[in-house]
C-alpha cells in the first residue's frame, strides 16, 4: 500500500543524484514521522496530521531542487541586471537597422514598397535571435561563473528626474517614418509606378524634368524635416525657435509644391497620353487644384497646432 508519505518520497527522490537518494529517503521520512507523531501527540487524527504536514513541505520539485542544491531559475540576480540593459541597449536599434538596410536592398532591386513587409519580418527575426543568444550566453555565465567581483553600486549611478515631455517617441517615430517613406518614393516612382505605357515600361507620375531641380531641392528640405524631428524629440518641448524652423520647412516645401502644381509642372505630360481622364486640361486643372489645396491645408493646420503647443508651453 502506498501511504502518502511514501509517495511524497518518491516524487522527491526522482530529482535527485542517485548516490545521495539512500540517505536523503531516511533523513526525509524520519523528519515527517517526527512532524507526524508531534500532531497526533496532541491529539490529531494521523491521515489529518501526515496530510498537513505534507503540505506544509510542500512541492517536491523545490524540495528535491534545496537537496541537490539546484538552481530554480534560468538567469540568477547576478548577472540579470547587466543582462537586461545590454538586451534593451541592443534592441533599441539592431533589429531596426538590420530591418532597414534589407528593405533597402530589396527596394534597389525593383521590389518597390513589397519589400516594406520582408523587412519587417528580418528585423523580428533579428530580435528573436539577439534575445536568444545573448539570453543563452549570460546562462551559461552564470552556471560555470555563479560569483563574480562586479563593482559596487553607488548612488552617482541614480539618473536625473526625467523632465517632462512635449514630444513622445511614438509621434517622433511615426513622423520620421512617413517622411523616410515619402524620400524613397520619390525615386521609386521614376523606375516603379501604377501606370504603364501600351509596351509596358513605366510612366512616372512626377514630371522627369524636375529631376533637375526641384525633387532633390524637395527630398534635400524632406531630409531637413528628418533631422528637425529628431532634434525636436531630443530637445523635449516646443519652442518659438523650434516653431520658426517648423514654418521654413513647411514654406520650403509647401511653396514649391503649390506653385509646380498650379503651373502644370508636378505631374508628367505622359500620363495623358495613358490616361485619358488626364488628357482633358479641366481634369488637369482640378486635380492641380486638389493638390495645391492640401498641401496648403496640412501645412497651415501643422503650423497652427504648433502654435497652440508652443503658446501653452511658453506662456
Amino acid at each position: 500500500m502506498n501511504t502518502l508519505t511514501d509517495r511524497y518520497l518518491a516524487a522527491t527522490l526522482r530529482s535527485v543524484p542517485t548516490p545521495r537518494r539512500e540517505e536523503i529517503a531516511s533523513e526525509l521520512r524520519a523528519s515527517i514521522e517526527d512532524m507526524i507523531e508531534d500532531r497526533t501527540g496532541g491529539g490529531q487524527d494521523a491521515t489529518a496530521a501526515e496530510r498537513e504536514v505534507l503540505t506544509e513541505l510542500g512541492n517536491p520539485d523545490r524540495l528535491a531542487a534545496r537537496y541537490a542544491d539546484r538552481r530554480m531559475h534560468l538567469l540568477g540576480p547576478t548577472y540579470y541586471l547587466i543582462w537586461w540593459r545590454l538586451l534593451k541597449l541592443l534592441l533599441s536599434f539592431i533589429p531596426a537597422l538590420v530591418g532597414t538596410i534589407f528593405t533597402i536592398v530589396e527596394v534597389a532591386e525593383g521590389r518597390g514598397f513589397g519589400a516594406i513587409g520582408p523587412g519587417l519580418v528580418v528585423a523580428m527575426q533579428t530580435a528573436v535571435q539577439i534575445t536568444f543568444w545573448l539570453t543563452l550566453t549570460f546562462v551559461l555565465i552564470d552556471r560555470f561563473r555563479p560569483t563574480v567581483d562586479l563593482p559596487d553600486w553607488t548612488v552617482d549611478e541614480l539618473p536625473d528626474v526625467p523632465a517632462h515631455r512635449d514630444i513622445s517617441l511614438v509621434d517622433t517615430i511615426a513622423a520620421v517614418v512617413m517622411l523616410v517613406v515619402t524620400i524613397g518614393y520619390l525615386p521609386l516612382q521614376h523606375y516603379q509606378s501604377w501606370v504603364r505605357a501600351t509596351d509596358g515600361d513605366n510612366i512616372p507620375i512626377l514630371d522627369p524634368a524636375l529631376w533637375s531641380f526641384w525633387l532633390p531641392a524637395l527630398i534635400v528640405v524632406l531630409l531637413g524635416d528628418v533631422v528637425f524631428e529628431i532634434v525636436k524629440y531630443r530637445i523635449g518641448r516646443w519652442s518659438w525657435p523650434l516653431f520658426g524652423v517648423k514654418a521654413l520647412l513647411n514654406l520650403a516645401f509647401g511653396v514649391p509644391l503649390v506653385w509646380l502644381a498650379l503651373s502644370d509642372r508636378l505631374f508628367n505630360p505622359a500620363l495623358g497620353e495613358r490616361l485619358d481622364w488626364l488628357a482633358v486640361a479641366d481634369n488637369r486643372e482640378i486635380l492641380a487644384a486638389v493638390v495645391a489645396l492640401s498641401a496648403v491645408v496640412v501645412s497651415v493646420w501643422e503650423l497652427i497646432d504648433t502654435a497652440i503647443k508652443t503658446r501653452r508651453r511658453t506662456a
